[in-house]
Protein backbone atom coordinates (compact mmCIF):
# COMPACT_ATOMS: atom_id res chain seq x y z
CA UNK A 1 0.00 0.00 0.00
CA UNK A 2 1.55 3.84 -0.57
CA UNK A 3 2.07 5.86 1.90
CA UNK A 4 1.27 9.13 1.00
CA UNK A 5 3.66 12.21 2.49
CA UNK A 6 2.53 15.15 3.92
CA UNK A 7 1.81 17.82 1.46
CA UNK A 8 1.82 21.68 2.37
CA UNK A 9 -1.17 23.74 1.49
CA UNK A 10 -1.79 25.10 -2.35
CA UNK A 11 0.93 27.86 -3.00
CA UNK A 12 -0.18 30.45 -5.68
CA UNK A 13 1.64 31.75 -8.31
CA UNK A 14 -0.36 35.19 -10.26
CA UNK A 15 2.79 35.38 -12.58
CA UNK A 16 2.69 32.25 -14.01
CA UNK A 17 -0.76 30.87 -13.01
CA UNK A 18 0.56 27.59 -11.46
CA UNK A 19 -0.42 26.59 -7.98
CA UNK A 20 1.53 23.72 -6.20
CA UNK A 21 2.10 21.55 -2.84
CA UNK A 22 5.74 20.88 -1.34
CA UNK A 23 6.36 17.59 0.18
CA UNK A 24 7.00 17.88 4.26
CA UNK A 25 9.51 18.59 5.83
CA UNK A 26 10.43 20.30 3.27
CA UNK A 27 14.72 20.87 3.50
CA UNK A 28 15.52 23.96 5.45
CA UNK A 29 18.61 24.63 2.54
CA UNK A 30 17.66 21.84 -0.40
CA UNK A 31 20.49 20.86 -2.62
CA UNK A 32 18.31 19.39 -5.68
CA UNK A 33 14.75 20.15 -6.71
CA UNK A 34 12.35 17.61 -7.82
CA UNK A 35 9.30 18.83 -9.90
CA UNK A 36 6.66 16.04 -10.20
CA UNK A 37 3.69 16.69 -13.00
CA UNK A 38 0.22 14.92 -12.65
CA UNK A 39 -1.45 13.59 -16.15
CA UNK A 40 -5.00 14.71 -17.26
CA UNK A 41 -7.89 14.95 -15.06
CA UNK A 42 -6.02 14.44 -12.01
CA UNK A 43 -4.09 16.70 -9.73
CA UNK A 44 -0.84 17.76 -7.75
CA UNK A 45 -0.96 15.23 -5.29
CA UNK A 46 -1.66 12.24 -8.01
CA UNK A 47 2.26 11.64 -7.87
CA UNK A 48 2.99 12.09 -4.70
CA UNK A 49 3.80 8.98 -3.56
CA UNK A 50 6.89 9.18 -6.07
CA UNK A 51 8.51 11.35 -3.22
CA UNK A 52 8.99 8.37 -1.19
CA UNK A 53 12.39 7.92 -1.65
CA UNK A 54 13.63 11.50 -2.79
CA UNK A 55 15.91 11.87 0.43
CA UNK A 56 16.20 14.58 2.97
CA UNK A 57 17.66 17.25 0.94
CA UNK A 58 15.28 17.25 -1.99
CA UNK A 59 12.76 19.89 -2.47
CA UNK A 60 9.88 18.47 -3.96
CA UNK A 61 7.27 19.93 -5.68
CA UNK A 62 3.91 19.08 -7.00
CA UNK A 63 2.37 21.60 -9.43
CA UNK A 64 -1.28 21.85 -10.26
CA UNK A 65 -2.32 22.18 -13.90
CA UNK A 66 -3.06 25.13 -15.25
CA UNK A 67 -6.12 24.41 -16.59
CA UNK A 68 -9.60 23.06 -14.31
CA UNK A 69 -11.86 20.00 -15.99
CA UNK A 70 -14.13 19.45 -12.85
CA UNK A 71 -13.92 19.26 -9.06
CA UNK A 72 -10.23 18.38 -8.10
CA UNK A 73 -9.57 17.63 -11.72
CA UNK A 74 -6.84 19.79 -13.89
CA UNK A 75 -4.93 19.35 -17.08
CA UNK A 76 -2.32 20.95 -19.00
CA UNK A 77 -3.68 21.10 -22.25
CA UNK A 78 -6.66 19.68 -23.67
CA UNK A 79 -6.52 16.86 -25.94
CA UNK A 80 -9.06 14.69 -28.55
CA UNK A 81 -8.11 11.04 -28.88
CA UNK A 82 -8.89 10.51 -32.40
CA UNK A 83 -8.58 7.58 -34.97
CA UNK A 84 -4.98 9.92 -36.59
CA UNK A 85 -4.52 9.99 -32.87
CA UNK A 86 -3.94 12.32 -30.04
CA UNK A 87 -5.18 16.18 -30.90
CA UNK A 88 -3.98 18.65 -28.80
CA UNK A 89 -4.33 22.28 -28.30
CA UNK A 90 -1.05 23.35 -29.19
CA UNK A 91 -1.72 27.19 -27.59
CA UNK A 92 -2.43 25.57 -24.25
CA UNK A 93 -0.03 23.20 -24.36
CA UNK A 94 2.79 26.15 -25.53
CA UNK A 95 1.61 28.42 -22.29
CA UNK A 96 2.01 25.50 -20.09
CA UNK A 97 5.37 25.02 -21.18
CA UNK A 98 6.45 28.52 -21.07
CA UNK A 99 5.36 28.86 -17.59
CA UNK A 100 7.22 25.70 -16.26
CA UNK A 101 9.98 27.10 -17.13
CA UNK A 102 9.22 30.71 -15.67
CA UNK A 103 8.01 28.80 -12.45
CA UNK A 104 11.12 26.55 -12.00
CA UNK A 105 13.89 28.86 -12.84
CA UNK A 106 11.88 30.84 -9.73
CA UNK A 107 12.18 28.06 -7.67
CA UNK A 108 15.47 27.55 -8.30
CA UNK A 109 16.50 30.93 -7.63
CA UNK A 110 14.11 31.29 -4.22
CA UNK A 111 15.66 28.49 -2.73
CA UNK A 112 19.45 28.46 -4.56
CA UNK A 113 19.20 25.38 -6.29
CA UNK A 114 21.36 25.01 -9.54
CA UNK A 115 19.70 23.33 -12.86
CA UNK A 116 22.15 20.45 -12.86
CA UNK A 117 20.74 19.66 -9.68
CA UNK A 118 16.80 19.59 -10.59
CA UNK A 119 14.99 16.55 -12.14
CA UNK A 120 11.23 17.31 -13.74
CA UNK A 121 9.26 14.15 -14.25
CA UNK A 122 5.55 13.14 -14.75
CA UNK A 123 2.73 10.60 -15.69
CA UNK A 124 0.45 11.06 -19.06
CA UNK A 125 0.20 14.13 -20.15
CA UNK A 126 2.65 15.36 -17.07
CA UNK A 127 5.47 13.76 -19.15
CA UNK A 128 4.28 15.14 -22.21
CA UNK A 129 5.48 18.48 -20.33
CA UNK A 130 8.10 17.09 -18.54
CA UNK A 131 9.79 16.35 -21.90
CA UNK A 132 8.30 19.82 -23.73
CA UNK A 133 10.53 21.87 -20.87
CA UNK A 134 13.83 19.40 -20.84
CA UNK A 135 13.89 19.21 -24.48
CA UNK A 136 13.18 23.28 -25.08
CA UNK A 137 15.00 24.59 -21.76
CA UNK A 138 17.69 21.91 -21.23
CA UNK A 139 19.75 24.75 -19.12
CA UNK A 140 17.24 24.69 -16.54
CA UNK A 141 17.31 20.76 -15.67
CA UNK A 142 19.63 17.92 -15.41
CA UNK A 143 16.94 15.74 -16.99
CA UNK A 144 13.21 14.64 -17.62
CA UNK A 145 11.30 12.17 -16.81
CA UNK A 146 8.30 10.59 -19.33
CA UNK A 147 6.05 7.91 -17.49
CA UNK A 148 3.00 6.41 -19.83
CA UNK A 149 3.49 9.54 -21.83
CA UNK A 150 4.69 10.78 -25.38
CA UNK A 151 6.88 13.34 -26.57
CA UNK A 152 4.95 16.11 -28.77
CA UNK A 153 5.85 16.10 -32.64
CA UNK A 154 4.67 20.36 -32.27
CA UNK A 155 7.73 20.36 -30.22
CA UNK A 156 10.27 20.18 -32.82
CA UNK A 157 10.12 23.76 -34.20
CA UNK A 158 11.25 24.47 -30.51
CA UNK A 159 13.59 22.27 -30.02
CA UNK A 160 17.17 23.20 -27.94
CA UNK A 161 20.19 23.42 -30.05
CA UNK A 162 22.31 20.31 -29.97
CA UNK A 163 24.66 21.31 -27.83
CA UNK A 164 22.42 22.37 -25.46
CA UNK A 165 20.45 19.11 -25.56
CA UNK A 166 23.66 16.93 -24.96
CA UNK A 167 23.57 18.41 -21.25
CA UNK A 168 19.97 16.99 -20.37
CA UNK A 169 19.20 13.14 -19.78
CA UNK A 170 15.96 11.62 -20.41
CA UNK A 171 14.19 8.42 -18.83
CA UNK A 172 11.09 6.89 -20.82
CA UNK A 173 9.12 4.39 -18.95
CA UNK A 174 5.83 2.66 -20.68
CA UNK A 175 3.34 0.12 -20.60
CA UNK A 176 3.73 -2.53 -23.24
CA UNK A 177 -0.17 -2.59 -22.69
CA UNK A 178 -1.30 0.98 -22.26
CA UNK A 179 -4.95 1.49 -23.97
CA UNK A 180 -4.35 5.21 -23.69
CA UNK A 181 -1.11 6.01 -25.27
CA UNK A 182 0.15 3.07 -27.60
CA UNK A 183 3.92 1.57 -26.61
CA UNK A 184 4.61 2.81 -30.19
CA UNK A 185 4.94 6.33 -28.58
CA UNK A 186 7.64 5.30 -26.30
CA UNK A 187 9.37 3.75 -28.90
CA UNK A 188 9.40 6.91 -30.83
CA UNK A 189 10.58 9.08 -28.23
CA UNK A 190 13.48 6.46 -28.14
CA UNK A 191 14.32 6.86 -31.79
CA UNK A 192 13.83 11.08 -31.89
CA UNK A 193 16.06 11.14 -28.28
CA UNK A 194 18.65 8.57 -30.03
CA UNK A 195 18.81 10.77 -33.42
CA UNK A 196 18.94 14.09 -31.19
CA UNK A 197 21.61 13.03 -29.24
CA UNK A 198 19.97 12.93 -25.51
CA UNK A 199 21.13 10.14 -23.52
CA UNK A 200 18.71 8.37 -21.94
CA UNK A 201 16.72 5.38 -20.68
CA UNK A 202 13.58 3.34 -22.37
CA UNK A 203 12.21 0.86 -20.21
CA UNK A 204 8.87 -1.28 -20.89
CA UNK A 205 6.84 -2.84 -18.41
CA UNK A 206 4.13 -5.33 -19.03
CA UNK A 207 0.95 -3.05 -17.96
CA UNK A 208 -1.30 -0.54 -18.90
CA UNK A 209 -1.69 3.32 -18.92
CA UNK A 210 -0.19 3.73 -15.33
CA UNK A 211 3.14 3.37 -13.18
CA UNK A 212 4.05 0.38 -11.60
CA UNK A 213 5.91 -0.60 -8.84
CA UNK A 214 8.93 -1.79 -11.24
CA UNK A 215 8.22 1.50 -13.05
CA UNK A 216 8.85 3.45 -10.28
CA UNK A 217 11.70 1.67 -8.73
CA UNK A 218 13.38 2.39 -12.40
CA UNK A 219 12.52 5.52 -12.04
CA UNK A 220 13.72 6.67 -9.19
CA UNK A 221 17.04 4.60 -9.43
CA UNK A 222 17.79 6.67 -12.50
CA UNK A 223 17.34 10.11 -11.25
CA UNK A 224 19.22 8.90 -7.77
CA UNK A 225 21.93 8.17 -10.36
CA UNK A 226 21.45 11.31 -12.22
CA UNK A 227 21.76 13.76 -9.22
CA UNK A 228 24.80 11.82 -7.62
CA UNK A 229 23.08 10.02 -4.96
CA UNK A 230 24.05 6.51 -5.29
Amino acid sequence: MMTMPTMSELIRDTDTGLAWRVVQPAPTTPTALLVLLHGVGGNETQLAHLAATAGKDVLVVLPQGRLAFGPGQFGWFRVAFTPNGPQIQPEEAEASRTALIRWVERLQREHGIAPARTVIAGFSQGGIMSASVGLTAPERVAGFGVLSGRILPELETLLAPAESLRNVRGFIGHGMHDGKLPVAWAERADAWLTQLGVEHATRLYPIDHTISPAMQADFEAWYHSLLGKV
